[in-house]
């Protein structure tokens, strides 16, 4: 792996400092985050500004080569243990996942995250989720979904189904206590959260993928003025964190 020497320097639009480590890490400082709880959505896209490739279907949820986008996160130490694995690497990227996990209080997803599925819930064929019966989050995850049912409690996560983006939001607002509440996809949740302007920071892993069609992050919606907070990059991905002005 190339080896870069460390270096600091300002940046001129917003006055924080870039600084790239001897370990090819670059990371920037100076500029806080927004103040109170934040709404932050947290997911992986290509290059192009895919979040999941063509013709989904159960065997690949996220479409042809869409497992790619998540290959930088599956090899940490963090992300395993999170998921009762052990091994893994100890690196900047294992540092951001068990940051951004102990910051959330409670997660937002939308339907097709949850389960792949749409319709009835009788219908769907992973209608208690991907994740079997002892789900990674350990937190309450808010499902977007317009078929009701009652809550799922799997392990020591409950999932709560909600009838559209405000409510979800509000309510896992209310279970998130003092920390963050975290929407992890997909596409069109976020993208109802940007356009009703619930969204105060978008957390972007951009991994070095081209998939040249499937589902865009940014297709029907408009995030408005942002600005650069965070800029952390590895061999593997490079991680964005933008704050909605």
């Amino acid at each position: 792996m190339l080896r870069f020497p460390r270096w600091a320097l300002p940046c001129p639009r917003t006055g924080c400092v870039l600084e790239r480590t001897a370990d090819s890490t670059m990371i920037s400082h100076g500029l806080p985050g927004p103040k109170g709880m934040t709404t932050f959505l947290n997911i992986s896209m290509s290059l192009d500004g895919f979040v999941a490739g063509p013709n989904p279907t159960l065997e690949e949820p996220l479409g042809e080569g869409g497992e790619q986008l998540h290959e930088w996160t599956v090899r940490l130490e963090s992300w395993r243990a999170q998921h009762g694995l052990e091994g893994g690497e100890s690196n900047a990227d294992a540092d951001l996942v068990r940051e951004t996990h102990e910051r959330t209080g409670a997660f937002v997803m939308g339907r097709r995250m949850f389960s792949g599925g749409s319709g009835p819930w009788e219908d769907d064929p992973k209608a208690n989720g991907w994740w079997g019966d002892d789900p990674p989050f350990d937190r309450p995850v808010y499902v977007v979904t317009h078929h009701a049912r009652e809550p799922l409690v799997l392990g020591s996560t409950t999932f709560t189904f909600v009838d559209g983006i405000e409510e979800a939001i509000l309510q896992a607002r209310e279970a998130a206590g003092d920390r963050d509440v975290q929407i992890s996809g997909g596409a069109s949740v976020a993208q109802q959260a940007l356009n009703a302007g619930l969204l105060d920071e978008l957390n972007i892993h951009v991994a070095p993928q081209v998939l040249g069609g499937g589902v865009r992050l940014f297709e029907s919606a408009d995030p408005g003025a942002l600005e650069l907070v965070r800029a952390v990059e590895s061999p593997h991905v490079a991680h964005l964190t933008y704050r909605v002005r």
